[in-house]
């Protein structure tokens, strides 16, 4: 994963330092270069994600779709040989930049395991259009841009822009984005429902690396938007952990399989006697077997028929804080600590049934 980061980052930081040493006119002049150097990087990324993702990768698409359209938007615009060019290349980067933070939020939701309504998606992406829309008005109307104008300086095309009354609105929506995915990373991080310390630390380096570049851009006047750059690194980061997560949870699940085989063969082996287990236990068994939700009855159903976790896991398409979470309660209210304890109690009551 480390080679493969940095073959990619490397490539492109020599870029950018390499232009930093060229004088004032060239410098200017390179960034098309540098803009193009991103954009071919993030459709290298984009291909590597489709392939690298195997599941939910709908979100890792929309970000990774997201930074290429923005690179494109940035390359064009700085070629751009009219005002109306540069107004839709212009156009063209807005629309990757307001879906970018929006799929960054989705990702990190899903890695933090952070439960989400399924109406969440659906009004943030009617928010995203909006926002679009706004952004994307400079030359039809003038309330994002009170005033704009083309100029080629040192080579290169830039707007040059008067902001109107709803430029604001854009700070505030990416604003608004940045917090909630730092309060997801907080709460996870108490709830303990991210692997490890450092899983935490890279979802909140993916996120503050943005939040750094764009308000030294804000506070600066820099030609260069960093932006550029600053994105390709968050979705490295956010795929390298995705990676890693995956990788992880394949290791529990086989470690998870042979526990419980290993649990389910003991159970099969050891003779079951009645006298094992009170009959307060099993009355308790009986009548939590009354007030199990249908969810906890498919996993009890599933856990005497010896079905491996993983294959569990898969058919009600849960991960397995999820089901550890349905365990606790199946648990609780049969009365029983583990799975093994569960499938004796169930064979002592069936065996006193009989009899």
């Amino acid at each position: 994963m480390k080679k493969r980061f940095w073959a990619i980052f490397f490539p492109l930081v020599l870029a950018v330092c390499l232009a930093g040493c060229q004088t004032v006119g060239d410098k200017a002049a390179n960034l098309s270069i540098i803009y193009g150097v991103a954009a071919g990087l993030s459709l290298l990324l984009l291909i590597g994600c489709c392939i690298l993702v195997k599941r939910k990768k709908v979100w890792f698409v929309l970000l990774f779709s997201s930074v290429l359209v923005v690179n494109i938007g940035y390359t064009l615009l700085s070629v751009s040989s009219c005002l109306e060019s540069a107004l839709w290349a212009n156009r063209l980067s807005y629309l990757g930049s307001v879906f970018l933070p929006f799929a960054m939020l989705m990702i990190i939701l899903n890695a933090t395991n952070t439960p989400w309504k399924k109406w969440l998606p659906i009004s943030l992406g009617v928010l995203s259009v909006i926002v679009f829309l706004i952004a994307a008005s400079p030359g039809i109307m003038d309330i994002y841009y009170k005033e704009v104008s083309f100029a080629v300086v040192d080579g290169v095309s830039v707007l040059k822009k008067v902001y109107g009354p709803l430029h604001l609105l854009y700070l505030f929506y990416l604003l608004g984005y940045f917090g909630a995915m730092v309060m997801v990373i907080i709460r996870a991080s108490l709830k303990k429902a991210i692997d490890t310390t450092s899983h935490a630390v890279i979802l909140a380096i993916a996120v503050f690396v943005n939040i750094f570049v764009w308000l030294i851009e804000q506070l600066s006047d820099i030609d260069f938007e960093f932006l550029s750059v600053s994105y390709i690194i968050s979705e490295l980061f956010l795929l390298g952990l995705h990676l890693v997560v995956n990788e992880n949870q394949r290791l529990r699940e086989l470690v998870l399989q042979k526990e419980n085989a290993l649990q389910v063969a003991k159970a099969a082996e050891e003779p079951q006697k009645s006298g094992n287990i009170s009959a307060e236990a099993l009355e308790q068994f009986v009548a939590g077997l009354e007030t199990l939700t249908p969810t906890e009855r498919t996993i009890y159903q599933a856990y005497l028929a010896g079905t491996p976790t993983k294959e569990i896991m898969n058919q009600l398409n849960i991960k397995e804080n999820t089901l550890k979470f349905h365990n606790k309660n199946l648990y609780g209210k049969l009365g029983v600590s583990s799975r093994k304890q569960l499938i004796e109690t169930s064979k002592t009551c069936q065996t006193g049934h009989k009899s």
